[in-house]
């Protein structure tokens, strides 16, 4: 009798319920913020990969590509470069008016026919081994269990991070998380910000950048020496580059889905873009058009 007692006790202290967590340990950790940090030295050091020893050059000027001493026009020719490289790797060195709407002829061949293809960078002897993705083949990395799914929108008015838990907060919760210093792109703080993100998803090893359309290569490239802290060592070692692929003359983009579809498609506009406000001017440079060329913007601001 005893031992039934005592199992019967001991059973019904078993049956109480336990303490529940409550709901807040169980959502995910909130995203660093920026809004505190220290005043900050305003240059940033340039690092990124060696370059590619069999690596082509190709000089992009505007909507042409220079390989030696051939000019060849990207809009029209650009299956000419593909045969230029013979099989090898490209490395891409723009000029300071080079935007990405005219190199997106270019960076459509490349991607559709697999070519390893480096971004120089302007001001220092290293190179960025780029991932292109045009607008359907980004928005399946965004659905795509990733960790984080990190991307910079690289705006007029400074740099917008985005995961897939929400925007990264800035000083201004309705500007970009990284927004102009002194007039210039803030390097140092996309640096700084890139760095609390890996610290926040140590897992990832992927990082997006997406430009707006008016922006020009050379700063591209400047935003992905962010992604280092020091030569061939980054946060994020796979770096994509989103581009604008190509329409079809009734409006129909040509291969994978286009930016008719990422138009129509509010909830991949605001994963582009963040969902953090921002001004019209800057609305209108996001939107800007590849084939409206004369009308291409002011350029962006530099990082001094």
């Amino acid at each position: 009798m005893r031992h039934s007692a005592a199992l019967l006790a001991f059973l019904l202290l078993a049956c109480q319920d336990k303490p529940v967590a409550p709901l807040s340990t169980l959502s995910p950790k909130p995203l660093p913020r920026l809004a505190d940090e220290p005043a900050r030295a305003t240059a940033a050091p340039v690092f990124g990969d060696p370059l590619p020893n069999a690596a082509v050059a190709v000089m992009l000027e505007g909507d042409r590509a220079r390989l030696g001493p051939d000019l060849i026009d990207v809009r029209t020719q650009a299956a000419a470069v593909l045969a230029a490289l013979k099989g090898h790797a490209a490395l891409l060195s723009p000029d300071a008016d080079t935007y990405l709407a005219q190199a997106a002829p270019l960076l459509q061949a490349l991607d559709d026919a697999g070519v390893a293809t480096y971004l120089a960078h302007p001001n220092r002897a290293v190179a960025y081994r780029l991932l292109l993705k045009d607008e359907g083949a980004f928005e399946s990395w965004i659905t795509a269990p990733n960790p984080g799914n990190i991307r910079i929108i690289q705006r007029a008015d400074g740099f917008e991070l985005t995961t897939n838990l929400g925007k990264l907060p800035g000083f201004d919760p309705n500007g970009p998380s990284v927004p102009l210093r002194e007039g210039h792109l803030d390097i140092a703080g996309l640096h700084l910000a890139l760095g609390k993100l890996q610290e926040r998803f140590g897992q990832a090893r992927d990082l997006c950048v997406v430009p707006s359309f008016g922006t020009e290569l050379r700063r591209v490239a400047e935003a992905m020496a962010a992604d280092f802290t020091a030569d061939g060592q980054a946060y994020f070692p796979e770096l994509c580059l989103v581009y604008p692929r190509s329409r079809t003359r009734d409006g129909g983009a040509k291969g994978r889905q286009g930016m008719r579809d990422t138009a129509s498609n509010p909830k991949l506009m605001r994963a582009r873009h963040g969902a953090g406000g921002k001004s019209r001017s800057a609305n209108r440079r996001a939107s800007f058009s590849w084939m409206s060329l004369r009308s291409l913007p002011n350029r962006t601001p530099n990082d001094g």
